[in-house]
């Protein structure tokens, strides 16, 4: 008989990557970095999804999963476009060089 993670277990460590992306989205002021957090906090949520479905005996977190896997994918092509953009016109990754940005 296999034995299983708890629950607790799950949500845990969720919550620890979701603040650890939360932080890192709020301290880095690298718009790369700022990216690579977002990804974190969304394999947090869908790892969230994946216990939840699994406490309850459920496929649907394992369906969640993979919309949240299918739009960070398309977040990261339209980010890395965006970055390749940014750092194009600025010749630097840091977001305080956007202040010169006017619309």
């Amino acid at each position: 008989m296999m034995a299983t993670v708890p629950t607790e277990y799950g949500m845990v460590l969720a919550a620890v990557l979701f603040c650890t992306g939360l932080v890192g989205l709020l301290v880095r002021r690298n718009v790369l970095f700022m990216l690579m957090s977002t990804e974190i906090m969304l394999n947090a949520a869908g790892l969230a999804f994946v216990v939840a479905g699994s406490r309850w005996h459920e496929p649907d977190g394992q369906i969640m999963f993979m919309i949240i896997v299918t739009m960070a994918g398309a977040e990261v092509a339209v980010g890395l476009a965006l970055i390749m953009r940014f750092y194009h016109l600025f010749k630097t990754l840091d977001t305080d060089a956007a202040d010169t940005l006017k619309g």
